[in-house]
């Protein structure tokens, strides 16, 4: 490794604890931009934050955490979980939680709130107001909440695909739910997703089916969703960010560079470069991740391939004919030496980093998350395994998944056995799992994100749908 490519790693984490000690948690995050914000003082507002981080003087001698490494205890989590008496979500003392909105619940406009709520993302639409977009993952023999007037596949004007997202509005000071609406129908299996910086959310369908005499798309898109749009949108697929098992998007809000994983045994990971940054339907060029150590598969079930902790330098891949009609872009991408990925689920944008979630990945199968620290051309990206569960104790199958302020993630767990135990589990900067609540119903915590102003975290309870607010002293 250069020592060029070694000085990128260590400014990234110089950056993330120069934002802590300069008193902004967060310099820029998509969160914080409402969503008719003009782009151009958003990226701004990034670059002021970097020029912020040079006037520091910062060194690499402290932890990322803005404790001195020195004397400073890990931290080891919140305390034991206190057994919930209501029977939904254990959670540590001090915590607590309250559903805002569940399976079933007449809506504004008159539909009621689906099934399988899964990723999810949280907008400040000022005034005091939040905007919670809200995946449901919905397969074409499930309940959409009632008749949707309209939508993205339709037969003779029937909807014939019940998934979509549905968007509520809240007071942030109380919570109080003032508006929830149905804002994207006849979609697929939408599954995860992610904020943009500029006010929107982006909805993946988890599925890759063709036109058939009961369907009149084909289905595997994104769909960009406003996260003030008051109604249901037009729904335009952006077939440039490709055809295949979409699961989770994030943004680099630097560069308009979107990432996007995808949920299979042999999947890769994608980014899609935009012909103009924030303007998706655009086009722009997809591409594929490769190591240019020649490494070709990161799962470690047969062998370790990648170890915890190593960073290796990233190739990007183009990728041609990226609506794949015979749905090939990883066949076709791994054979140009793309990375496989077990399962690629949850990504999330951090720091000046982004973190994806490979649900079955590592030697024990119970999943690892990876580190990407883009070069935003000025140097090579780098790769980093930066955790790997070795027993079910301490990390479980982990999903869809959020960046805390304090640089901690909170990772949904999805367990596949007759009987779960899911949690949300805490990640230290340090790589070290902690856990954060149980999940007491016998499904998955999904779409985990957080208030602008990092006070509380909103999950669902994937299946029956049940969106919840937690509170209590979170760590900073």
């Amino acid at each position: 490794m250069g020592q060029t490519f070694k000085s990128v790693i260590m400014l990234s984490q110089c950056y993330r604890y120069c934002v802590f000690r300069l008193g902004h948690k967060k310099a820029v995050s998509p969160m914080d931009i409402q969503p008719a914000a003009n782009r151009r003082q958003f990226l701004s507002a990034t670059g002021s934050a970097f020029a912020a981080l040079l006037a520091s003087g910062c060194s690499t001698g402290s932890s990322i955490t803005g404790q001195s490494v020195a004397g400073a205890a890990k931290f080891a989590g919140y305390g034991d979980l206190v057994p919930d008496p209501k029977g939904m979500l254990d959670l540590p003392p001090g915590f607590s939680y309250r559903v805002i909105s569940k399976l079933g619940d007449q809506m504004t406009d008159g539909l009621t709130v689906p099934d399988r709520a899964d990723g999810m993302g949280c907008f400040d639409l000022g005034n005091g107001k939040l905007a919670l977009v809200r995946n449901h993952e919905l397969m074409p023999d499930k309940d959409p909440g009632g008749m949707i007037p309209e939508g993205y596949d339709r037969i003779d004007g029937k909807m014939v695909m019940p998934g979509g997202t549905t968007t509520i509005v809240l007071d942030a000071a109380t919570l109080e739910v003032e508006q929830e609406y149905r804002s994207l129908a006849g979609t697929v299996r939408n599954c995860a997703g992610g904020v943009t910086p500029w006010g929107s959310w982006l909805t993946c369908e988890e599925a890759v089916f063709g036109a058939t005499d009961r369907n009149e798309k084909d289905h595997g898109w994104v769909f960009e969703v406003p996260a003030d749009a008051g109604k249901l949108v037009n729904p335009e697929p952006l077939k440039a960010l490709g055809r295949f098992n979409h699961e989770a998007a994030c943004v680099d809000p630097v560069t308009g560079i979107v990432y996007l994983t995808e949920d299979r045994g042999d999947s890769l990971l994608y980014r899609f470069i935009p012909k103009t940054p924030g303007k998706l339907a655009e086009g722009g060029q997809l591409q594929a991740l490769a190591l240019v150590n020649g490494i070709t598969d990161s799962r470690n079930h047969d062998g370790v391939t990648v170890n915890v902790g190593d960073m290796h330098e990233v190739r990007w891949i183009d990728m041609d004919n990226v609506e794949a009609p015979e749905d090939d872009l990883r066949v076709r991408g791994a054979a140009q030496g793309g990375l496989i990925i077990a399962r690629g689920e949850g990504i999330h944008m951090g720091e000046g980093e982004l973190y994806f979630a490979s649900t079955s990945g590592g030697a024990a199968k119970l999943g690892q998350i990876f580190k990407l620290v883009p070069g935003r051309g000025k140097r090579a990206d780098g790769l980093e395994l930066f955790f790997e569960s070795t027993a079910p104790e301490q990390f479980n199958y982990g999903d869809n998944l959020t960046v805390q302020d304090n640089g901690h993630l909170i990772v949904c767990e999805d367990q596949y056995t007759d009987t779960v135990t899911n949690h949300l589990r805490g990640i230290t900067p340090e790589g070290e799992a902690y856990p954060l609540a149980l999940l007491r119903v016998q499904t998955e915590p999904a779409g985990a994100c957080f208030s602008p102003d990092g006070k509380v975290l909103f999950v669902n309870s994937y299946s029956p749908t049940a969106t919840l607010a937690i509170t209590g002293p979170w760590f900073t």
